[in-house]
């Protein structure tokens, strides 16, 4: 997701984005979109774009529609199934879209193909651009409603591979002694190890790098 903030510098936008987003500096990205301008008589604010993923932070419970607060749209339904089966055909690929859940504002798909691996692409890339896409379609019908996109319920089975991942790397940076450098992920990917290794005594982790896709390096906790 994305979303712009101003301020008379960068740090203030970017308390306006914490303080209206309620998510942590660690959470997401920050690009510049207009530096400050300096004039004879005065001086510009800064613009800044912040690139956040909570999409993904979602478990995949169906809710009755009368205990949403957001009340689900049948028509708006079947215009995303089938922007997302047109997206498809367009792609060269055949493949059916059903909704798995209805949750607070979030609606979930699942797409189902024998070309399931492409579509998800490698490391989730392309069922990323899927949802990135029918975000924007959705967001033209209803602004306040996200779509989560998964096939072959990758989603769940890349979180638990990261949350291995970062629980088996930690535990070699302990007995080492030597910090070591994850390989580059999204915001969303990056909250998940950080919170895992939370609690993982011995050890601290921090983002490092710029851009949306950053590097965790986790070292041992400094006394």
């Amino acid at each position: 997701m994305m979303k712009e903030f101003e301020g008379r510098t960068e740090q203030e936008a970017i308390a306006k984005a914490i303080e209206e987003l309620h998510i942590e500096r660690e959470d997401f990205d920050v690009e510049i979109v207009e530096p400050v301008k300096k004039s004879l008589f005065k001086k510009s604010n800064v613009k800044i774009r912040i690139h956040f993923d909570d999409a993904s932070n979602l478990e995949p419970d169906v809710v009755e529609e009368e205990e949403l607060d957001h009340p689900f749209n049948s028509e708006l339904e079947d215009k995303l199934l089938t922007f997302v089966a047109t997206m498809l055909d367009k792609m060269g690929y055949e493949g059916s879209v059903s909704i798995t859940f209805r949750k607070e504002r979030k609606l979930g798909l699942n797409i189902e193909s024998d070309n399931s691996n492409i579509i998800i692409g490698r490391k989730g890339k392309n069922l990323d651009a899927i949802q990135l896409l029918a975000n924007v379609y959705v967001g033209q019908l209803d602004p306040d409603l996200k779509v989560i996109v998964d096939s072959e319920n990758y989603r769940m089975r890349h979180e638990e591979q990261l949350i291995r991942m970062a629980f088996k790397t930690a535990e070699q940076v302990r007995k080492s002694g030597r910090s070591k450098l994850l390989e580059p992920m999204n915001p969303y990917e990056r909250r998940l190890v950080h919170t895992a290794l939370n609690d993982f005594s011995g050890v601290e982790t921090k983002s490092e790098g710029d851009g949306l896709y950053k590097q965790i390096r986790i070292s041992n906790q400094k006394n």
